[in-house]
């Protein structure tokens, strides 16, 4: 009921625009506190990806960032969320995590603040993301750390990526050289 709720609310300013929110729409903070709009973002293909420093799934890391290096001059960008929402796998603080990311996997693309991506605290950016009301493509709930959203070019959802699905996928790959 909250979820519904909150999902309204958020709607509220939309519906008497005739347009749903896009994903071009946000401005979150970047790990340093700054403010990143992901209108910066407009005809890149985006993955979009819940980041933990503690879980059996963080040698993804390693693979993110070598498809990051290997595709960002080709219009991709991977951005990264670190969320504490599964057993307390995220407890740094922002500072902590980009100390970790960076000495641990060199990681190079850009990383966000903290956010709750699922629950009653969970991030507007989320919300889209996990309602077909405002993603216009399909719901979803996150499973767990490491869960891929694909943007296309046009800002619009096109897949969901389970967690245990690693980064190079060839289905992964494949969206992004299309």
């Amino acid at each position: 009921m909250k979820k519904l709720l909150i999902t309204l609310l958020l709607l509220i300013p939309f519906a008497f625009t005739g347009f749903s929110q896009s994903f071009y729409d946000f401005t979150v903070k970047d790990i340093d506190g700054n403010d990143f709009s992901f209108r910066q973002l407009k005809g890149k293909k985006v993955m979009v990806v819940n980041v933990a420093s503690k879980c059996g799934f963080t040698p993804q890391y390693e693979q993110l960032e070598a498809l990051y290096k290997k595709y960002k001059d080709r219009g991709f960008v991977i951005i990264g969320f670190p969320a504490n929402n599964f057993k307390e796998q995220e407890p740094g603080t922002n500072e902590e995590i980009k100390s970790f990311c960076t000495l641990e996997y060199g990681v190079t693309f850009p990383m966000m603040a903290k956010i709750s991506v699922k629950g009653d605290d969970m991030a507007p950016i989320y919300h889209w993301l996990t309602a077909k009301e405002l993603n216009g493509k399909s719901n979803s709930s996150v499973k767990w750390n490491f869960q891929k959203y694909l943007i296309n070019r046009e800002g619009e959802l096109e897949h969901v990526i389970n967690p245990w699905v690693e980064p190079d996928n060839k289905k992964i790959i494949k969206w992004i050289e299309e």
